[in-house]
């Protein structure tokens, strides 16, 4: 508790050696209520109240039976749907490994492998009617490079939701503010009935992150 006096907003003391990126990003983390909120309710990560705050205004986990998790470490999303959705088949994907969650066949490999869609699929017993995907490329430093290769991971995603959800399946990504979407909007609009943006509370206002969800998977279209 601090004592009368002391700034009610916690900060750190700056360590000799410690960059100014680093303390500034170790500041905000110990400031921020919803790394306290993921802590006191046991999730992995700050992201999935993302998912939640997204979940609770468009409906896209309470029902689901079978869900794809792209990107899945460090687990935050998948335990989202664990709680919410407790009968749901869950498989996950990524390339970082990633600490067991019950009920969730957690792949160590690469999405853009040729050979993921197919173990993806395989672990399922039936068609997804939820695919999610909170990936984002490892960023390289200029702006417009790493926003091509974060969409070009986006539309991935949503090809391979074409290709494997239900019929009235949904779709969500993570994608980045930029102009080189079009193409992507375009492919959700031709196969889905509702395709929208949104930027949940609990993405940071700093950010330029935002969530495209698309509902109502019209099915594959000949």
């Amino acid at each position: 508790m601090a004592r009368a006096g002391e700034d009610s907003h916690r900060r750190l003391k700056s360590a000799k050696k410690r960059k100014a990126s680093s303390q500034r990003w170790l500041e905000r983390q110990l400031n921020d209520p919803y790394v306290k909120r993921a802590r006191e309710e046991d999730y992995r990560s700050r992201a999935a109240f993302k998912l939640i705050e997204l979940d609770d205004r468009f409906g896209l986990v309470k029902g689901a039976k079978r869900v794809v998790d792209l990107g899945i470490a460090p687990g935050g999303w998948a335990q989202v749907v664990r709680r919410r959705a407790p009968r749901a088949a869950i498989v996950g994907i990524d390339i970082l490994e990633t600490e067991a969650i019950e009920g969730v066949e957690i792949l160590l490999m690469d999405f853009m492998d040729d050979a993921a869609p197919a173990a993806l699929t395989a672990a399922l017993d039936g068609p997804p009617d939820l695919v999610m995907s909170d990936m984002a490329a490892n960023t390289v430093g200029h702006k417009q490079t790493d926003h091509l290769r974060t969409m070009a991971l986006v539309e991935a995603a949503a090809w391979f939701a074409v290709e494997v959800l239900e019929e009235g399946g949904s779709f969500i990504a993570k994608g980045f503010a930029g102009g080189t979407d079009k193409d992507l909007l375009d492919l959700l609009k031709k196969h889905f009935k509702m395709v929208k943006h949104a930027k949940p509370p609990a993405s940071r206002k700093g950010s330029s992150e935002w969530y495209v969800i698309a509902q109502g998977f019209k099915g594959r279209l000949d």
